[in-house]
This record gives C-alpha cells, structure tokens and sequence, in this order.
C-alpha cells in the first residue's frame, strides 16, 4: 500500500503522521500549508491534511487518524463494539470543546480576513476551553489514557490540541491534563513524527 500525506506538520497533518508511526507506516509527504497552491492541488478546498491512499483520497485529520487506526488495528476498539461507541463519544468531545475553542481562537487572530476578526471572542473561547480541560480530567480520571491502560485515537487528538493550547498560549494548569499530555507526547511514535517534521525545516 502506497500512503502520500499532504499538509505541513505545523498543522492537523502532524495527527495523521503520529498514527502513521503508531502504524508502523512509510509514507511520502508533502509539507503544503493550508490554502497553498500545492494544497488545492490535491484538495480543492485547500485544507490539509489530505491522505493518498492508493491513489484515492481522504480529508479531514480525524477521519484520517480513524481510518488508519482501523486499516491497521492500532490505537482502536473494534467498529461494532460498545467500547468503539465509547471511544467515539470521546474523540467527538475533544473535537467539539477542546479542538473547537482552539480552532475559533486561531480563525479570529490569523485565519478570517481582518474585517471579520473579533479580538473579544478569545475571550470566551478560554473559558469554552477550561471548561473541556476540566472535564478531560474527570474523564481521565486515575486512568493512563482516556479509555484505561490503552492509548487510542481520542487520547492523539487531545494530546495534539495540547500542544497546540501552548503554542496558542492557551495555559493548562491542570495537574493530571499537563502529565497526560506529556505522557502522550513521550510514545515513541510522536517522537519519530517530530523527527519528520523537523526534515521539513532543514
């Protein structure tokens, strides 16, 4: 099987390369940025990632990450079973409340043409996002990862939009969110998608 991933690793791209490693999967990249020429090429909305796959294509960063997860049987519960509806329900959570404060901070500081910028809606896009921060927690609870002892595709895009609350300088000082993203963060697999994505700056 032949896997090209478009998109930068400064972007959701990196998700869809964390779980290609988790996978174990060689794959080509190319490194375009949101709404570049090269990215239109391959997805005319011009949103990364996008993911060759044998010559058809996927989009979307989640759907990415679950199909490959799926293709491979890594970091998933079975399609079918009550603990995939479960994982499901989380990974829905974290794209909602936890993906989507940070995703409306980013539109109103750099992404929406200036004249449709609204400074104040930072603001409250804080408070949505302490507000999923503190139910992550609950829902971690004395676990390792978000369904136990397993790390799966809920915990790679939380962990993800962890380290882009910090970049986005989003603080998080809950103290299980802060170990369980550096948990996350120290997989080997995460390790080798950062070695990638500095490739790509050198």
């Amino acid at each position: 099987m032949a896997y090209t991933l478009i998109g930068h690793p400064q972007s959701r791209a990196m998700r869809a390369m964390w779980m290609l490693e988790e996978a174990g999967q060689s794959y080509d990249l190319i490194p375009a940025k949101p709404a570049s020429d090269e990215a239109k090429a391959h997805n005319p909305s011009g949103k990364v990632p996008a993911l060759k796959v044998d010559g058809q294509l996927i989009t979307d960063s989640v759907a990415i990450v679950q199909f490959l997860a799926d293709r491979h049987g890594v970091g998933t519960a079975k399609a079918g079973t009550v603990a995939r509806g479960q994982q499901d329900a989380l990974t829905q959570f974290v794209v909602e409340e936890i993906d989507g404060a940070l995703w409306t901070a980013s539109k109103h500081k750099f992404v929406l043409p200036e004249a449709l910028r609204v400074p104040q809606v930072k603001e409250t896009a804080r408070v949505e996002f302490d507000r999923a921060i503190a139910r992550l927690s609950a829902y971690l609870g004395e676990q390792d990862y978000l369904m136990g002892d397993a790390f799966c595709v809920p915990d790679l895009i939380a962990s993800h939009c962890l380290g882009w609350a910090r970049a986005a300088k989003f603080d998080v000082t809950d103290e299980r969110v802060v170990a369980y993203g550096k948990r996350c963060r120290a997989r080997p697999a995460f390790r080798r998608a950062l070695e990638r994505a500095a490739e790509t700056r050198a």
